[in-house]
């Protein structure tokens, strides 16, 4: 057996036992203030789960999804990510591990000079996919998504919900295993919002890991999905089924 299918099964049967996102004894601090934005969190998340992450600002939320993304390293701890633990990561190696997480911000980050059907190619035209396989995987996605027949309108043409979608379809071009949505009906309409939430639940289960951090209380609670509970940087609720617990 080689040394890369060695390493492809270890990391199998490590998300097999600890599961898709595993930390363990995770602290992180910041040399501005020496304050433990992450405090001792262990925390596992299966393959094909969806979780709620929600907790007031400053809870550790946003330090998580960057600890999650390698965009910042644990202070203390380990974090593994579909098996790799990211302290070992060498700085060229962080782009292709990506290719197995997919974003969803708040604001969209859309390319407003762009279409919709080159925003969406964007993410594939990074790693260099075929330009024959991008006409094919893109309108895919976007039928998906909800907006097939949108491909050559300009995200500035489009509604709120409309450009969450575009978000969502450039997150998910590639296949990741897992999707990161952070506050992604922060900036929408009641209506809009739950359509956005009924999205994420197909594409869980699809077979997709959807972790969505948020505020909304509302779908929290509608969705009834696992809630994990963040507070001043430790994990204080961690329920299948939860509710957004009333923090003061």
């Amino acid at each position: 057996m080689s040394r890369k299918e060695r390493l492809r099964q270890e990391r199998e049967q490590l998300i097999e036992e600890k599961g898709i996102i595993y930390l363990d004894q995770v602290s992180k601090e910041y040399e501005k203030n020496n304050v433990a934005a992450l405090d001792g969190v262990t925390l596992s998340i299966k393959k094909g789960e969806f979780v709620f992450i929600v907790g007031d600002n400053g809870s550790g939320k946003s330090t998580l999804i960057r600890l999650l993304l390698r965009e910042l390293t644990a202070t203390e701890g380990d974090v593994y990510v579909m098996g790799q633990n990211l302290k070992k990561l060498r700085h060229r190696q962080v782009p292709r591990f990506r290719r197995n997480l997919g974003v969803v911000f708040q604001d969209f980050r859309l390319l407003p000079e762009r279409n919709v059907f080159d925003n969406v190619a964007f993410a594939q035209r990074i790693i260099e996919v075929p330009q024959k396989d991008i006409r094919r995987n893109v309108p895919a996605i976007l039928t998906t998504v909800g907006l097939a027949g949108k491909y050559k309108a300009k995200t500035n043409q489009l509604s709120g919900g409309e450009q969450q979608r575009v978000a969502i379809a450039r997150a998910l071009v590639n296949e990741p295993a897992i999707l990161l949505a952070d506050e992604p009906t922060g900036n929408l309409d009641p209506k809009n919002a739950w359509e956005i939430m009924q999205l994420l639940e197909e594409i869980n289960e699809a077979g997709t890991t959807v972790i969505v951090v948020t505020h909304n209380r509302e779908i929290v609670n509608a969705f009834r999905k696992r809630v994990i509970t963040m507070r001043r940087g430790v994990i204080i609720s961690d329920e299948e089924g939860g509710e957004y617990i009333d923090e003061n």
